[in-house]
């Protein structure tokens, strides 16, 4: 994630600095191939967190590693806080910033999760988080677990594209719009672009189970990292604060839904997303104190989806376990 700031006081996120991607085609220089890459994120971050649902989701566990950086980071960039020694334990690293620089010794960009790294050389190859996803999904079929489910069917994917298009200005990167705007103009229009949005979204899902209809897809999985994180950060500390997420009774069942559904819930440690948040953005929040509110166990709370019909993996099935070395914290 990075913090830019435009002209009026708007926020703008600053652009990718490798956007390579690791391709089945031979149409980038990184091959997809087994165990040649690990991929780094941080559970607090929601960009990474699409990918770690998704490589769940698709059973890409044995395809490419997990490594999984600390809450906390400075200007030197994501650091592995929580592994031994304060350090990742394949890649040997302390700050992701180092494998940036194992790419491009020059590198001055964004230090970014999600980031494939290539185990070998220790290099990153990609930040890319728009697509990577998206070719979990079309570039590593041949590495995808029995009964995976189809996330991004070729039949939907216009509309998939148009809905996360929307779903990405206005609500993913909408909350940071509103939560690092320095202009009371920038913070109104991205604040009425939000729930605007928000209440557009609530009208779709009021009839169908998920967005696209019946079964879970990309666009759902785009949609929920910003609601799963929107009562524990974005509400107070981005200024979301029209409603909290459990006062909007469609998007909030919808959330529990796949909060309960395997692949999503267990990806989450609020915990972590709290520290981020108030820990690391000292502008928004200079004491640092970290809330110990809200209460979340609410997320457990029956959601009652289940009269819409649907089936979340279509003709698939629910992903195993989550891997030793992988699982969050359960709410209690």
């Amino acid at each position: 994630m990075t913090t830019d700031q435009a002209e009026q006081g708007a926020f703008v996120r600053a652009p990718l600095g490798v956007q390579e991607r690791i391709t089945a085609d031979g149409s980038s220089p990184w091959p997809v191939e087994a165990g040649r890459y690990r991929l780094v994120v941080a559970r607090a971050c929601p960009w990474a967190n699409r990918t770690v649902i998704v490589r769940r989701l698709l059973g890409l566990e044995d395809a490419f590693s997990l490594g999984i950086a600390g809450p906390l980071h400075d200007e030197r960039s994501w650091r592995f806080h929580n592994d031994p020694g304060d350090k990742d334990p394949v890649l040997g690293i302390e700050y992701l910033g180092e494998a940036y620089r194992a790419a491009d010794p020059d590198y001055s960009a964004g230090v970014t999760v999600p980031a494939m790294v290539e185990i070998a050389s220790g290099k990153v190859v990609s930040n890319d988080y728009a697509n990577m996803t998206l070719d979990f999904s079309t570039q590593w079929t041949a590495f995808h677990r029995d009964g995976a489910p189809d996330l991004y069917p070729e039949a939907l994917r216009a509309e998939i594209d148009e809905i996360n298009e929307g779903v990405f200005h206005d609500v993913n990167n909408g909350v940071y719009k509103c939560g690092f705007a320095t202009s009371q103009e920038a913070y109104d229009k991205a604040y009425t672009a939000l729930f605007r949005r928000l209440d557009l979204l609530a009208d779709r899902l009021a009839t169908r189970r998920y967005l696209m209809g019946d079964t879970i897809t990309e666009a759902d999985v785009r949609l929920w990292v910003t609601l799963a994180r929107f009562d524990a950060v974005y509400h107070g500390h981005f200024k979301c604060n029209r409603s909290k997420l459990s006062e909007m009774p469609v998007l909030w069942a919808y959330a529990r839904d796949l909060f309960q559904t395997p692949g999503f819930g267990d990806t989450i440690d609020f915990a972590q997303i709290k520290q981020h948040y108030y820990g690391v953005h000292h502008q928004v929040n200079p004491s640092g104190v970290v809330p110990l509110g809200p209460d979340l166990r609410n997320w457990l709370d029956p959601h009652d989806r289940e009269q819409l019909g649907g089936r979340p993996f279509g003709d698939g099935t629910p992903p195993g376990p989550v891997r030793e070395g992988e699982r969050v914290p359960p709410l209690s």
